[in-house]
């Protein structure tokens, strides 16, 4: 299915695992009901997806046990999920696009490890 808000979601029949993963996340937001209470607001999502990304940079940086980094990275990509509905994104589609443009990336070795980008240092 393409870019679809909450309630299409909601509705439609998942052909597949994404969808069905997409399907939920709606579920969410419905229950929630993030499109009446700023929940689809952008500038407080991003706000929301910088605090977790600290959360898992933490439980990386802290040693904690890897089930608590995999929860941190489940609650990113719920976010990143819930992100694109709430902009109407096809995120699956974007993910395809940009991946093939990736595969065709050289790959940087910098001060910090490798880099797979368009960038090119001086």
């Amino acid at each position: 299915m393409t870019a679809a808000s909450v309630d299409k979601w909601m509705n439609h029949q998942a052909s597949d695992e994404w969808e069905e993963m997409m399907k939920r996340v709606a579920a969410f937001h419905h229950k929630h009901d993030f499109a009446n209470k700023n929940g689809h607001d952008m500038g407080y999502r991003i706000a929301l997806t910088v605090e977790e990304l600290g959360e898992l940079s933490a439980a990386i940086t802290k040693g904690k046990p890897i089930e608590e980094c995999a929860e941190e990275m489940a609650d990113i990509l719920i976010l990143l999920m819930g992100h694109s509905i709430a902009m109407d994104i096809d995120l699956k589609s974007a993910f395809e696009k940009k991946y093939q443009r990736i595969m065709k990336r050289e790959a940087l070795t910098g001060r910090l490890g490798i880099r797979v980008t368009e960038y090119k240092a001086d």
